[in-house]
């Protein structure tokens, strides 16, 4: 009985040695996630202002993490080769991308030059839920440097895992759905400090001089 147990283990090894190396993977791609995704950039600064406005914060997160859901599923099936083989779409995205961060800059710069105290959701005037909902989705997918980590680098090395691919972009998307659900919701910790207008002067001020950097980026990239 004891000879045919282990034979039996020799041919069929533990579910835990089969689990490790799926279990590597997911953890290796939420490390590269979240280092890919905690920066300051478009994004993530419309999504802080909206949880520090309170604002349809819900379908704002819930955008940013079909849509990264979308980007990792499309680089880890194998997009990025598309992505890198047709270098004129990449120049078509930069050059929308740009015009329209200068466009949302310049209005952040405006808000910086009038700031206003921050307003509950019960009061003041509140953007529409599509408007909201399209520029989320327009800094989103207007972003070329989405593509560039998201799809092309993130894609790329989840091929370096093999049959395991998908558990390192299980990974990703896990610390996707952390990062943005924390910043959306955790962002109105900070409503005490933001109920000075001065607090948004300073944050308008940067997220304007963050948009312009990045649509100067995109313009240099493109040409």
């Amino acid at each position: 009985m004891r000879k045919e147990h282990e034979r039996n283990w020799r041919t069929s090894p533990p579910t835990v040695a089969r689990v490790t190396p799926a279990l590597l993977a997911a953890v290796s791609g939420l490390g590269l996630g979240l280092s890919l995704i905690v920066a300051i950039g478009a994004q993530n600064a419309f999504v802080l202002r909206q949880g520090l406005r309170t604002e349809h914060v819900a379908a704002v997160v819930a955008v940013c993490l079909l849509s990264d859901a979308v980007l990792i599923a499309a680089g880890t099936a194998g997009a990025g080769a598309l992505v890198t083989r047709v270098p004129e779409l990449l120049t078509v995205v930069c050059l929308a991308g740009a015009a329209f961060l200068l466009a949302y800059g310049a209005m952040a710069a405006r808000r910086a030059v009038r700031p206003a105290a921050l307003v509950t959701e019960e009061a003041g005037r509140r953007a529409g839920l599509l408007v909201t909902v399209t520029t989320c989705l327009a800094l989103t997918w207007l972003n070329p440097h989405v593509y560039l980590d998201t799809v092309v680098l993130l894609g790329s090395l989840a091929s370096t895992w093999d049959d395991d691919r998908w558990w390192f972009a299980a990974g990703a998307a896990v610390g996707s759905t952390l990062w943005f659900v924390g910043l959306g919701y955790g962002a109105r910790l900070l409503r005490p400090l933001f109920a000075r207008p001065s607090s948004w002067r300073v944050l308008d001020a940067v997220i304007a001089v963050v948009m312009v950097t990045l649509a100067a980026g995109l313009v240099v990239r493109a040409v």
